[in-house]
């Protein structure tokens, strides 16, 4: 769905859209898009985010480990969007206009999603003269009270002055980077959605995201606005992908290679209400294999395979039983990781 906003289009649900319209390359054409996680640090504890339910060392991507991305990027014969993002605030990685700078001098789009508070003007002008295409901010509230209960830490007022030097920072008659606002929807904060998509105009933004809450704590299952029992339509049965719709690949900051940004790293959800945990897949390291062969992976090709076909037990529609407990294997013998209780795969949550 499309909506107007000021001057610009607005895209609600944008990955839901582009994995309607986007086919999976062929794999002699490589990825589309890679998520690159330059940091598994952040400067903020968000009541909402995975890391308050994890036990993963934190770490930032080194110069090899980039290295390897730069040098994948240069051996694919087809252009491609490189997004920074991941568990962590990319704004906190120290090198990141440089590594922005050398991804475009490859020939990729770039985008990257902050939570903004890092974006000073120093860093807003250092990233807009990397060539960075797209800075998108992840704005959940729209009063600087529910802002600093969600994103404990964080200062709404602060984050929208960052915003607002960053835009009238680029140049004169050019609408790059593009502005784009990412919102995260539950109960607390979804009343406060026309009044964001207002903060959105003022801000110059021309895109804007919307996806579900991944509950990740018992306390934050209260906040999802689905239901938290097995789905009852026919229809919620299968599932689409977003990821390999979009042809898309996640690289760790520890330079692990990944099918999706949800397997990058271990994590605990909720589905049905019940506790799930979802084991990190790794196909392989880019600093040992490039980017264009892990691609090619026989066992990551036919994952992708397994997925576009998505031959995995319907766990988000059923009565959920043991097995739905874990990514590891379900009641169909898929083997691990199975995908049949994603939520992204049902379109509840979804990534810029």
């Amino acid at each position: 769905m499309e909506m107007g906003l000021g001057s610009g289009a607005v895209v609600v649900g944008e990955v839901l859209r582009e994995r309607t319209t986007t086919t999976l390359p062929e794999p002699d054409t490589g990825p589309g898009k890679i998520y690159v996680e330059p940091t598994s640090r952040c400067n903020l504890i968000c009541r909402f985010c995975s890391r308050t339910a994890w036990d993963e060392p934190l770490g930032e991507m080194d110069e090899r480990t980039f290295a390897a991305v730069v040098e994948g990027l240069r051996a694919l014969d087809r252009s491609v969007t490189v997004f920074f993002g991941g568990i962590g605030e990319p704004l906190a990685h120290p090198r990141l206009p440089e590594m922005v700078a050398q991804a475009k001098g490859e020939g990729a789009r770039v985008e990257l999603v902050t939570n903004g508070t890092l974006l000073d003007g120093k860093l807003g002008r250092a990233l807009i003269a990397a060539g960075l295409d797209c800075l998108w901010v992840s704005l959940d509230a729209a009063t600087p009270g529910r802002y600093g209960d969600l994103r404990l830490g964080a200062a709404l007022p602060d984050v929208l002055e960052n915003v607002r030097r960053f835009r009238e920072a680029r140049p004169a008659g050019r609408l790059r980077p593009e502005i784009g606002v990412a919102f995260v929807a539950m109960r607390r904060n979804v009343a406060d959605l026309p009044a964001i998509l207002d903060l959105a105009r003022r801000l110059g933004a021309t895109r804007f995201h919307v996806s579900h809450l991944l509950a990740h704590t018992t306390e934050m299952v209260e906040e999802t606005l689905y239901p938290q029992m097995p789905f009852s339509d026919p229809a919620r049965f299968g599932g689409s992908c977003p990821f390999i719709q979009a042809g898309a690949v996640a690289v760790g900051w520890d330079g692990s290679f990944s099918p999706c940004l949800p397997l990058v790293h271990s994590s605990v959800s909720f589905l049905h209400g019940a506790e799930r945990t979802t084991r990190r897949y790794v196909v392989g390291d880019v600093r040992e294999r490039g980017l264009l062969e892990l691609w090619e992976d026989s066992g990551h090709r036919a994952f992708r395979e397994r997925v576009r076909a998505f031959r995995f037990a319907p766990c988000a529609s059923c009565g959920s039983c043991f097995l739905a407990s874990t990514n590891e294997d379900d009641c169909f013998g898929a083997p691990f990781p199975t995908c049949g209780g994603c939520l992204w795969a049902q379109g509840l949550i979804a990534c810029p």
